[in-house]
């Protein structure tokens, strides 16, 4: 491929020596809050974006002012699990150096964001201080491996949570740059004597995701994935994994070329076989995904591209072996069950409701200040889920009086009083710090679930479970495409309206209808909720409703998944 051929990304890669770029430099330069564009792009590999307050551009342009120029720092930590010490350092790094909240991200782990320019090396280097890393949590890599939040019920599961460890470990880029910019580690020469031996020195087109899940949850949500596993359990053994490929929930508003996708299985692997399976399918979305147009660089446009016979041919020819068969499983739901629950050793697990995984100290709301205090106490570890909630897991019996005390005191307890809908909501941070952002999602979460509540309440289905996602604009980070409603934001005020997903991430939505504001969505809806109470089967979930009774257009693209013999 020619350099004509490759967007300027690729060439800002090529010549980052390994990620390098102009970071130092550029973190050093007092004049402004910012660092180069180019740099930028780099600073997503090493776990950061430069953001800026977009609440305050209008004002600031008129002071002739820099935009509040801020930076997002993101964790790797594989499936979402932290112990308390852990838990004490980035509640340390939020009331230190950041915007004094934790935000627990659709991808198992924290997000924290108002970082100035000058604090940023601190703040990641107090993260590694604590053992964890930010390195790969962004960028053209494989990123954090998630995987079922509560891997506890049998040993069968925690060694699948095991090997989503390995999987983060094993797939993490091994450029020193990393260590060199943030650790003050020595610099090698130049980068010569470094290699990236999977990623090579361009990395991959895009992002890549990898999730483990264990049936009959998919709380992972796992066709949502560029590599999904589903872990096969067969009396107390973990036989191997269901390997998925190919999903991706971005799309790109008025662009049909454009498109969310669920995972196609392409067969089942040994546990032992794990490793180099993820490496081959890596290196296939290295060599053949587009490295031209961007909004086409995932790798579910390479196998659409290559069609799933070739692509698991050049797949099985890269790892040496075939794939078997995939193995049955069965999916019930892709939400999150609240409360306490005990594990095969005697151990407890509670799980919170974390509206839109936001942890902060609000008035009548001291939930940082709450997890602090349990931190404190806790002898287990904390585990974050993929739908923005939160575990306090592996709590002796004899602790949970204690821990149930610290959750009433600093009213964490929501949990025990939400509605159906108010229970299965997922919003991404959209406005006022991602750049990508068109519409509110995570602020436009109290406004509207009032009302939506009202409506179902009237319908007497209040307590109906029904998946809503909210996202800020169609890149899909709070996997919209997966909610039974779904809003998209167009504009300030106004959403797509999606609806049809079901209840456990095995059918993607379409729209209803296209930038509507929300009176309008409301109408909509109380149409539809009037129909579902009157007319729904015994049991019935609101998404499976709406396709069995013909009230969707139909869908422009596959919208089950598809299983490759």
């Amino acid at each position: 491929m020619s350099d004509n051929d490759v967007s300027e990304l690729e060439h800002i890669k090529a010549n980052s020596r390994l990620l390098r770029g102009t970071l130092v430099e550029g973190l050093a330069n007092p004049v402004t809050g910012a660092i180069s564009d180019d740099d930028n792009k780099l600073l997503k590999f090493h776990g950061s974006y430069q953001q800026d307050d977009r609440d305050l551009r209008e004002e600031r342009r008129k002071q002739k002012l820099e935009p509040a120029y801020q930076f997002m720092v993101r964790a790797r930590l594989a499936g979402g699990v932290l112990s308390p010490a852990q838990w004490l350092a980035f509640d340390h790094i939020a009331r230190t150096w950041a915007n004094h909240t934790l935000r627990i991200t659709t991808r198992q782990t924290f997000q924290l964001h108002g970082i100035l320019k000058h604090d940023l090396k601190r703040s990641i280097a107090a993260m590694n201080d604590a053992l964890v890393s930010t390195i790969a949590a962004c960028g053209d890599v494989n990123r954090n491996v998630v995987a079922s939040a509560n891997p506890v019920a049998t040993p069968a599961h925690r060694l699948a949570y095991r090997w989503a460890e390995r999987l983060s470990e094993h797939l993490k880029p091994k450029t020193r740059a990393y260590h060199e910019i943030w650790l003050d580690e020595k610099l090698v020469g130049g980068g010569e004597e470094e290699s990236e031996p999977l990623y090579g020195a361009t990395y991959l087109p895009r992002k890549f995701k990898i999730g483990v899940a264990v049936p009959p949850t998919n709380d992972i949500d796992v066709f949502a994935q560029d590599l999904g596993l589903i872990a096969i359990i067969e009396h107390g053994e973990l036989l191997g994994f269901n390997v998925a490929i190919g999903g991706g929930m971005g799309a790109t508003h008025g662009d049909a070329s454009t498109y969310p996708r669920l995972g196609t299985v392409i067969g089942f692997v040994i546990p032992e076989q794990l490793l180099r399976t993820a490496e081959g399918v890596i290196e296939v979305q290295r060599d053949y995904g587009d490295r031209k147009e961007r909004k086409h660089a995932r790798l579910k446009y390479t196998l659409d591209r290559l069609g799933a016979a070739a692509f698991k041919a050049e797949l099985e020819r890269r790892i040496g072996f075939a794939l078997q068969a995939s193995r049955p499983y069965r999916f019930d739901h892709n939400g999150d069950r609240y409360g306490w629950t005990e594990g095969d050793d005697g151990r407890w697990h509670l799980t919170l409701q974390i509206e839109s995984g936001r942890l902060a100290d609000l008035p009548g709301q001291p939930h940082l200040s709450g997890l602090r205090a349990i931190a404190q106490e806790h002898q287990g570890d904390f585990r974050m889920t993929c739908n923005q909630n939160l575990v306090i897991a592996n709590v002796p019996t004899a602790q949970r009086a204690r821990i149930d005390q610290l959750v009433a005191e600093y009213k964490l307890d929501d949990y025990r009083r939400l509605s159906g809908i108010r229970r299965h909501v997922v919003a991404c941070v959209a406005l006022p710090t991602c750049g990508l952002a068109m519409a509110e999602s995570e602020r436009y979460v109290p406004q509207l679930l009032p009302k939506l509540e009202a409506l179902l309440d009237r319908h007497g289905l209040l307590e109906e479970p029904i998946l809503l996602r909210l996202s800020g604009c169609p890149n899909g980070c709070s996997r919209p495409y997966l909610g039974e409603i779904a809003l998209v934001g167009r504009a300030i005020g106004r959403y797509d309206l999606r609806l049809g997903a079901d209840f456990a991430g095995q059918r993607l939505n379409r729209v209803l209808r296209e930038n509507i504001d929300e009176a309008e969505i409301l109408r909509e809806l109380d149409e539809l909720f009037t129909r579902y109470a009157k007319e729904r089967d015994a049991q019935e979930r609101f998404g499976d409703f709406l396709v069995r009774s013909g009230l969707l257009p139909a869908a422009q693209h596959a919208i089950e998944v598809e299983v490759f013999a």
